[in-house]
């Protein structure tokens, strides 16, 4: 087996990089400044109101008249908590105003002024809140290890298949990517998922299948090795570069293993002697248009008969752990505990709803 140097030791990175990244919206400052702003201006605009209309029970020392001027003056040095005591409420009611109205609006005040902390405080209880019940509740979902091109289309593929985008998690080293991931609506873990602990944020031990689309054959088998160590059950599909690679991969643990270099060469093979069969090769793997691979359970009708009566194109037939081909006498007739691999035409893929960004937020809206 031919492997790459021996990636660099990522134990020194922060452990909060390491957490879990869900989807969320997120504002800009200019769009927060202004939210808080308004509300100021309310609480001021509402003690105004309290004041002015009951400014005869107040004195001013420099005339003894109250003017509106002198109300929003008055209002300004109360909310700020500067007090110069030259305007005073005279009367038991404007002090009793006072108390109950001014006073609340004070402490109202200087809570939105220092919102920024508090709110720094409450989004991270409610961001370990949210994470806390996805943990307890995330099972049976798509951990996609590596977000490059392979697993980004490995993604839109099993969305295509009518696997809903919260089912699917990404793990990746770069927090940049987890972060573009977030900004297409995906929940993402940043770490090196040969790790146990990184796997295991991403729920790994509970899912129901693992995708591995890491960029160097040794991490796919160190990944395949975690995975399984982790859950028996699920299933693993991986990808490498080298075909030699292979046998490792499937030693380690993975169910199926794709070599991408090969199947594209051979792709690229198919394309220069037919161009049409490479096309509709193409197509074939491309989901949401055209034509689609598919597999399925051989429903009651099918049962006993020939696959070239089968309602698609039959190409292969799946009996316990075999796979055995159209052509092979054991696949003469179906089973009704069989599974096929048939060709059919693609169900029209939905088209998810955009994300909603507010000015300067790269994150799609709380689900």
């Amino acid at each position: 087996m031919r492997l790459p140097p021996a990636p660099p030791d990522r134990s020194a990175l922060d452990d909060q990089s390491h957490g879990v990244h869900l989807p969320q919206t997120l504002y800009g400052p200019l769009v927060q400044v202004g939210r808080r702003l308004s509300m100021a201006l309310l609480v001021m605009a509402t003690a105004f109101l309290v004041v002015y209309l009951d400014r005869h029970d107040y004195t001013d020392n420099a005339d003894d008249e109250v003017s509106a001027l002198d109300a929003l003056y008055y209002v300004t040095v109360s909310l700020s908590t500067t007090g110069y005591g030259d305007v005073v409420p005279l009367t038991d009611q404007a002090r009793l105003l006072t108390v109950l109205v001014i006073t609340p609006l004070r402490v109202l005040f200087l809570i939105i002024l220092v919102g920024t902390t508090l709110e720094v405080l409450t989004e991270r209880t409610r961001e370990q809140w949210r994470i806390a019940r996805w943990r307890r509740t995330m099972r049976d979902h798509t951990v996609i290890v590596g977000f490059g091109t392979k697993g980004r289309s490995a993604a839109e593929t099993l969305m295509g298949t009518g696997l809903a985008q919260d089912q699917i998690v990404v793990v990746d080293p770069d927090p940049r990517v987890v972060e573009q991931a977030n900004a297409d609506g995906y929940a993402g873990v940043v770490g090196d998922a040969t790790r146990s602990s990184v796997l295991l944020r991403a729920r790994a031990d509970r899912a129901a299948q693992v995708v591995i689309a890491a960029q160097r054959d040794d991490t796919a088998v160190l990944v395949a090795l975690t995975a399984r160590q982790l859950s028996r059950r699920v299933r693993i599909v991986a990808s490498v570069r080298e075909e030699e690679n292979v046998p490792l991969l499937k030693q380690s643990g993975a169910d199926s293993v794709i070599t991408s270099a090969s199947a594209a060469g051979r792709l690229l093979g198919l394309s220069m002697v037919s161009p049409s069969s490479g096309s509709v090769m193409e197509d074939l793997i491309q989901q949401g248009s055209g034509l689609a691979i598919a597999e399925r359970p051989v429903v009651r009708a099918e049962a006993g008969r020939s696959p070239r009566e089968a309602k698609d194109l039959v190409v292969a037939v799946i009996r316990g752990h075999r796979l055995l081909s159209y052509d092979d006498p054991e696949a003469a007739t179906l089973e009704l505990q069989d599974r096929v691999v048939v060709i059919r035409r693609a169900p029209k893929r939905k088209k998810p709803p955009e994300p909603e960004r507010g000015p300067g937020s790269w994150r799609i809206p709380r689900r």
